[in-house]
């Protein structure tokens, strides 16, 4: 009997890649997706009596409200989720390993190319909530944390990514405004994965960072993914974030990924880097092979 390890929210982005990848990256577990379906996380009773059945050795806890404006619209139940779920896993896992994915946005966005140590300032619902689990779960030196950056990919039900988002409102003939001094590092949800299944094979708990090898802004993504969605070039609109009305957002979030790039048997890439590679014919364009490299300045 291979060991049991939970996948929560394994029908968003991260967590259908790491479903996907399962039997090619950790063939020495029993990767056990969760969905809504599947169980309400914030159901403890539910939760307590589908861990006795299944008696997990290890959790990847993606479940999240992860869209910052519906953690601004309904903050009682992005708490509940980022936060109340996630101590309940804790507890439950706390003999085993947890693997938990926070945010780049826990970050203000005011310096840029942040590592670890740097000090968290949240200016956002989402960042909060996610600040807060974290402290939750690094209390357990079993566990680990990830801090997520803008991820790309497909999912099965089409709006799980940025990309899809972009791609949908384009068809629908809207323009994209997208800032020029807004910047992050986005990264391939299949590197994500791949990232993972290694940390979880080596047993390395602790604070990590994972994003592309680029600092991109806004922008930039845009005019990269219309290398291979040609009907999203012309939708493309420069503008500036201090043109913004809505909540805040943080202008840099770019995050130098080092010491997660030590610890791994491949090269991160960066997103232009990623799209630039040739893929197999019959395969999609987030499953490319992973060849790139990164250089974090």
């Amino acid at each position: 009997m291979k060991p049991v390890v939970w996948i929560t929210g394994a029908g968003g982005l991260v967590g259908s890649y790491l479903m996907r990848t399962a039997s090619r990256w950790a063939l020495d577990w029993d990767a056990r997706g969760l969905t809504r379906q599947d169980v309400d996380l914030t159901d403890e009773t539910a939760v307590r009596r589908l861990w006795q059945e299944h008696q997990p050795t290890a959790v990847i806890h993606c479940a999240a409200i992860s869209r910052p404006a519906v953690c601004e619209q309904d903050p009682e139940l992005a708490t509940k989720i980022n936060v109340g779920a996630t101590a309940l896993l804790a507890s439950l896992a706390s003999e085993v390993p947890l693997l938990f994915f926070s945010s780049d946005q826990v970050f203000d966005g005011r310096q840029g190319w942040y590592v670890e140590t740097d000090r968290i300032n949240p200016i956002n619902r989402y960042g909060e909530t996610k600040a807060v689990a974290e402290k939750i779960v690094l209390s357990n030196p079993r566990h680990t944390v990830i801090r997520l950056a803008l991820t790309a990919g497909t999912s099965a039900t089409g709006d799980r990514s940025f990309v899809e988002d972009m791609r949908r409102s384009a068809g629908q003939g809207h323009d994209l405004t997208l800032f020029t001094d807004e910047f992050r590092c986005p990264v391939p949800a299949a590197v994500v994965a791949r990232a993972v299944w290694e940390l979880i094979g080596l047993k390395r708990s602790g604070l990590y960072h994972l994003g592309g090898a680029e600092r991109l802004s806004r922008m930039e993504i845009g005019e990269a993914l219309a290398m291979k969605y040609p009907e999203l070039a012309s939708r493309l609109q420069p503008g500036s974030v201090t043109a913004y009305r809505g909540p805040q957002r943080p202008p840099d979030l770019s995050m130098c990924c080092d010491k997660i790039q030590r610890l791994l048997s491949f090269p991160i890439p960066g997103l232009r880097s990623w799209l630039m590679t040739s893929t197999t014919p019959g395969t999609e364009v987030w499953d490319y092979p992973l060849t790139s490299s990164r250089v974090c300045s």
